[in-house]
């Protein structure tokens, strides 16, 4: 792996009886795309939390190009180049889709807003939004909101890019035009760490996977090694099928 552009020491977090990280100890490669798996439950979208400000840990530290940010909130996070989506698609919905990407431009990169318009209408060409770039965000397929959400990401310019289950809940045409989106991020030299429940297009996607489990990680690796590890089978369809 080459140089971590990002790192976690011993992550923590617990909500009441609930433990949701435990002590995790995670790097990522600067222009590696590193895979989050795991049941329901096992903490995925807690650690995007932790790693975007929107959630506090209860102990441990987030580390980013070698810096603290653990007490670093999630607009200075983001003017550092960390961009997020979300599980749930919210645009500002009463606004246009290139309204949407010119906030995130402005205030995610802090730049004057009339500078960032032809990096917007580059962005949207790239997420096939072009065409849809006066409509309102509001009105939009799950398909088009999804690409709106890695749209608005894009624009604040992240180095590093946390994918939460963009290509869940769509079709597998849907899902394979979300795979080259995904592609070509990379291609760009974005740094890119995703959690999706779609193993068959997720694994492909990925240099390594880390495997979740009630808060822990079970194990990290290649994808094709990953998914024959008998604690992952284990976690996912139980003990009968582990040791088949």
């Amino acid at each position: 792996m080459t140089a971590p552009i990002l790192a976690l020491e011993k992550i923590s977090k617990r909500f009441g009886a609930i433990v949701v990280a435990d002590h995790i100890d995670l790097a990522l490669g600067e222009g590696e795309a590193l895979g989050i798996i795991g049941p329901n439950g096992a903490g995925k979208t807690t650690l995007f939390g932790i790693i975007s400000g929107n959630v506090a840990p209860d102990g441990g530290r987030v580390l980013y190009a070698g810096r603290d940010i653990t007490r670093a909130s999630p607009a200075q996070r983001c003017r550092m180049g960390i961009g997020r989506s979300f599980q749930i698609p919210l645009p500002f919905s009463g606004m246009s889709v290139f309204e949407n990407l010119v906030v995130a431009a402005a205030f995610g990169a802090r730049r004057r807003e009339r500078d960032v318009y032809d990096a917007c209408m580059d962005i949207l060409a790239r997420c096939g939004l072009s065409d849809k770039a006066n409509r309102l965000a509001g009105s939009l397929t799950l398909l088009d909101r999804k690409r709106l959400e890695l749209a608005r990401a894009l624009a604040t310019e992240p180095r590093v890019l946390l994918l939460d289950e963009m290509l869940t809940g769509l079709t597998p045409v849907e899902a394979a035009s979300g795979v080259q989106l995904i592609r070509d991020v990379r291609a760009r030299g974005v740094t890119v760490m995703m959690v999706e429940h779609v193993m068959e297009v997720l694994l492909p996607l990925v240099d390594r996977a880390v495997v979740l489990d009630l808060g822990r990680v079970l194990t990290i690796g290649a994808p094709t090694e990953v998914v024959r590890n008998p604690d992952v089978i284990r976690a996912y369809l139980g003990d009968r099928y582990a040791a088949a």
